[in-house]
């Protein structure tokens, strides 16, 4: 009766209730169809080769990971460490490698295994030490990411040539990186379709102790599930080096939750004991295409990360509206190639009905190119969470709207890839010319490099480029203003007294040639002596967590200095009355906030990059060069310490 009144209920729906099935059990790849069609129709550079290509390039590293992630989720688990081992390993096969002579495949076996140790740390804690998933992988994201910045001492190692290769192309234009992303997939396929530990997987995150009774090694199973997500870490960690051209200690930050969102929206569930490679697959293509459509339609950074996390709220709420429909649910065997039939020729139709309407879309953009009359110009910020950054933006937006410059901001949050990405959409949609604040300046060679072979000029601001060319180099010296700042509070104090130095982020370039101009600046003042060094990362409130923490081992320093505004505000608040009184405060950059600070005499000097004019001088100089012109290979903006005497008149 119950079978009847089934078959009659999905009768009645007809073609409807099919299509309806269709994209419940399909909901990501309904999405990613979706989103690659709006795209096509919201942005004539969207659907080129080149583009597609990056896209690919962009979801590689997320998709390895969330290949190993998979494996985790499936098994109700869940892996915070993967960004931190990724990077870790990187580091070890770098400097294994380059700095120890060890033979390069020895040192990518190493990187290889130092994933897997990791992996199994993870899983022994999990199943011998009963420590929570989040509990444990949380320690080890921690733990890893302080062995990657102790390895490197805090710097970007260059990476074996070699294993540069992983991030160039095949035959000039297939990239490397999208064949591994692909190999990668198929292996996690069959293991969770055609392997005892892939069904183990299912059986332990569908119910762990029916698992256990029906006499299946749990245990033993969680180490071999959190090893292989530590081979996959170390692997997407090994590709993207390779297209970085080093090492990162601070590389990968934050994907992990770019692998587990990519795991969700590929239909998995957190629950566990369901969830394929083929759906992480396109839950991972789905963050790129999101972040390389909203790239090229110019949409606000901070808008960006709205987007995604609205996406991930709708795949969640998707699966749970499927599973409430009674939706086929991904189990067990479900690879690339569960129900092997019916998959193909769901993906075969979805492909079909892809090309018909982005085909038709198309003509929407047919002689719209030559309706833009306007230099198209891309900036590529490190990040847009500090105000001597904005800032810049704010200069080069003024100077664009002057000249008539069509000028598209990104925002990299200091992740050297994401803005690697960055570069190579503006390279693949023809801008006229990039200007380029690097995250670091070895990381961005490669995505120069190319924008050099495509002859799109570019012009660095306020960092150089390491092993490419740039047509100009708009910039202050870092090395110089750290060598000011150490005079300044030097004879503030009359040429003695102790006095702690608050550094930048660990890794990055700006950190490391302030923290070298202010050492050099004090080989002149024997009398200062320099109790403690500690890293702030550029950020206020870790200003004031690490001043407050320095004061109790040395309560009677008598200066600071900041290698930002952003730390020394921070200092500031640690410090209260001591500040501009008893301790001397020096912050570097000449931000709103901290000429305001200096004005009250708080702080006693900031040494001022003027960053508005590097951000104008730039977009000048990148006009001069889409215009052909001849532009200086090197503009230097003096820098200037600004103290309560003279920044009534100081500009920024």
């Amino acid at each position: 009766m119950a079978a009847d009144t089934l078959k009659s209920t999905t009768g009645a729906g007809g073609g409807a209730a099919a299509v309806r099935r269709l994209l419940l059990d399909n909901g990501a790849l309904t999405a990613l169809i979706v989103l690659v069609i709006a795209m096509s129709a919201l942005s004539g550079d969207f659907l080129t080769t080149d583009n597609l290509l990056n896209v690919g390039v962009q979801a590689a590293v997320t998709a390895i990971l969330a290949f190993g992630v998979t494996f985790v989720i499936v098994s109700a688990g869940i892996d915070l460490s993967v960004g931190s081992v990724a990077a870790l390993s990187a580091t070890v096969l770098a400097w294994s490698a380059t700095q120890h002579g060890v033979p390069v495949a020895t040192a990518v076996v190493l990187a290889v295994l130092t994933g897997i140790a990791a992996g199994l740390v993870n899983g022994f804690l999990i199943a011998y030490g009963k420590l929570p998933p989040f509990i444990a992988t949380l320690a080890m994201l921690s733990v890893g990411r302080g062995l990657s910045l102790v390895i490197s001492e805090g710097s970007p190692i260059a990476f074996p040539d070699s294993v540069s290769h992983l991030g160039d192309t095949l035959g000039g234009w297939l990239p490397v990186p999208v064949l591994v992303m692909v190999v990668m997939g198929l292996i996690a396929a069959f293991v969770l379709g055609r392997t005892y530990i892939g069904r183990s997987m299912y059986a332990i995150g569908g119910n762990e102790e029916a698992a256990r009774l029906s006499g299946l090694r749990v245990r033993k199973q969680k180490l071999a599930i959190y090893a292989l997500s530590g081979v996959f870490a170390a692997v997407a960690g090994i590709v993207l080096a390779a297209r970085l051209s080093s090492a990162q200690p601070q590389a990968a930050d934050g994907y992990e939750l770019d692998a587990i969102a990519a795991v969700v929206i590929g239909g998995a569930s957190l629950a566990g004991g369901t969830g394929k490679a083929s759906g992480t697959l396109i839950g991972a293509l789905i963050l790129a295409v999101l972040r390389n459509g909203l790239n090229l339609l110019n949409v606000s950074a901070f808008w960006q990360q709205v987007v995604i996390g609205v996406v991930i709220a709708l795949a969640v709420l998707l699966d749970t509206v499927r599973r409430k429909a009674g939706a086929t649910p991904v189990g067990a065997g479900a690879g690339f190639g569960g129900n092997k039939g019916r998959q193909a020729a769901t993906y075969g139709l979805a492909a079909v009905v892809t090309v018909a309407i982005v085909g038709a879309t198309s003509f929407l953009h047919d002689g719209s190119s030559s309706a833009a009359t306007k230099p198209k110009v891309g900036l590529a910020l490190s990040t847009l969470n500090n105000p001597f950054f904005v800032q810049i933006q704010s200069g080069a937006k003024a100077e664009a709207k002057k000249l008539g410059v069509d000028l598209t901001v990104t925002d990299a949050q200091n992740d050297a890839s994401q803005q690697a990405n960055q570069l190579q959409n503006f390279t693949s949609s023809g801008y006229d010319s990039i200007i380029v604040n690097p995250v670091d300046s070895d990381a961005a060679s490669n995505s120069v490099n190319a924008a050099d072979k495509a002859k799109i000029p570019v012009i660095a601001v306020d960092r150089g480029v390491n092993k490419a060319t740039v047509d100009a180099l708009v910039a202050s010296d870092n090395v110089a203003g750290g060598e000011l700042a150490a005079k300044t509070v030097a004879e503030k104090l009359g040429g003695s007294g102790k006095i702690v130095i608050l550094q930048g982020q660990a890794g990055t370039s700006a950190a490391r040639e302030r923290a070298a101009g202010f050492a050099k600046g004090l080989e002149a003042y024997p009398g200062i002596q320099v109790v403690a060094q500690q890293p702030a990362d550029f950020d206020r409130t870790k200003g004031l967590d690490v001043m407050s923490n320095l004061l109790q081992a040395h309560p009677d320093v008598q200066g600071v200095i900041a290698a930002n505004d952003e730390m020394a505000l921070g200092a500031i608040k640690a410090l209260g009355a001591k500040a501009g009184t008893s301790v001397q405060v020096v912050g570097f950059d000449g931000t709103p906030d901290g000429l305001k600070a200096v004005e009250q005499g708080t702080l006693y000097a900031s040494v001022a990059q003027q960053p508005s004019q590097l951000g104008k001088i730039a977009v000048d100089n990148a006009l001069r060069a889409v215009q052909g012109k001849k532009v200086e290979e090197t503009v230097k903006v003096p820098v200037k310490v600004v103290t309560k005497e003279n920044v009534a008149g100081f500009s920024g």
